[in-house]
């Protein structure tokens, strides 16, 4: 954040006019106080109408000041007349609030209009249809590197040879120097991973589909018991370890199922790699399942 402070203290603006400059300055002012949120996370809003049309915050303005691209895939297929009438130009917040009062309207112009925006979100819950990822993939620049919102997180993306991609930052990859970066070919998850030269590295669907879960499973944990720990007064500092979170999780699952033991019995001990997931919500795993 300290280099990022200084990138943007050392940017000039392109038009020196007065007016410009005041401008520039209050922009300036903005970002160095969004700039301590990057070690939580940013608040934006997306618009369905483009790839890069997000509703302008103060969060906003650090990518513009630093001229890195924003862009998201959440889009609605103009080829569908009833979803763009009522969708519109509004953000994501400004729909939820229009679908929130127009089902209980009395018009039912109102009514119908919110229902098939409620249909949108729901069908297009994982954050990226597939006239936005073609749009996305004609809009971004051969080489470009830019920031790729999606599922409330920012993913470094790139474009190689005509192609998405979007750079592996699990912490289940960690030690694989062969994985760096991800295809970002469709909405349903198909994609492989490559290395740090767009080399295929490890096809999903052969011996990367038992890694790749696995990372993505951990990955998510992760960040719920960083969240749980940051809810309950505890520093960042406080993230596990593979093994820590592996325990810790599991002593969880058996307390649930077993709240007064006859005799207590310490957490067993997991290998690191068995503490895996995708990014969705745990679900409680079957009282029959031993998790060795």
């Amino acid at each position: 954040m300290a280099h990022l402070g200084n990138c943007i203290l050392a940017t000039q603006p392109r038009d020196t006019s007065e007016g410009l400059q005041l401008n520039f300055q209050q922009n300036v002012s903005d970002t160095m106080t969004v700039l301590p949120k990057l070690s939580t996370g940013l608040d934006v809003n997306v618009r369905f109408t483009g790839v890069s049309d997000f509703e302008y915050t103060p969060e906003c303005i650090v990518f513009d000041l630093l001229d890195i691209p924003l862009y998201h895939g959440w889009l609605v297929d103009p080829q569908s007349p009833e979803q763009v009438q009522a969708v519109g130009k509004l953000s994501y917040n400004q729909l939820v609030e229009k679908i929130i009062t127009g089902k209980h309207a009395s018009d039912s112009g109102l009514v119908s209009e919110a229902l098939v925006a409620e249909q949108f979100l729901e069908a297009t819950a994982s954050q990226l249809t597939f006239h936005g990822l073609c749009e996305l993939t004609a809009r971004a620049r051969e080489g470009e590197l830019g920031v790729f919102f999606r599922n409330n997180h920012f993913s470094t993306v790139t474009k190689h040879e005509g192609h998405l991609y979007l750079l592996v930052t699990d912490q289940g990859f960690l030690r694989e120097e062969a994985v760096v970066w991800e295809s970002l070919r469709g909405v349903d998850g198909d994609s492989c991973f490559c290395d740090a030269e767009f080399r295929l590295s490890r096809p999903l669907g052969e011996e990367g589909t038992a890694m790749a879960p696995r990372g993505h499973r951990r990955q998510v944990e992760q960040d719920y018991l960083v969240a749980l720990s940051l809810q309950q007064g505890q520093g960042p500092c406080s993230v596990l370890s593979d093994l820590e979170l592996a325990r810790q999780l599991q002593h969880e699952e058996y307390q649930q199922h077993h709240p007064h033991p006859p005799h207590p019995h310490p957490a067993p001990q997991l290998l690191p790699a068995q503490a895996g997931g995708e990014r969705r919500p745990r679900q409680r795993p079957d009282l029959d399942c031993t998790l060795l």
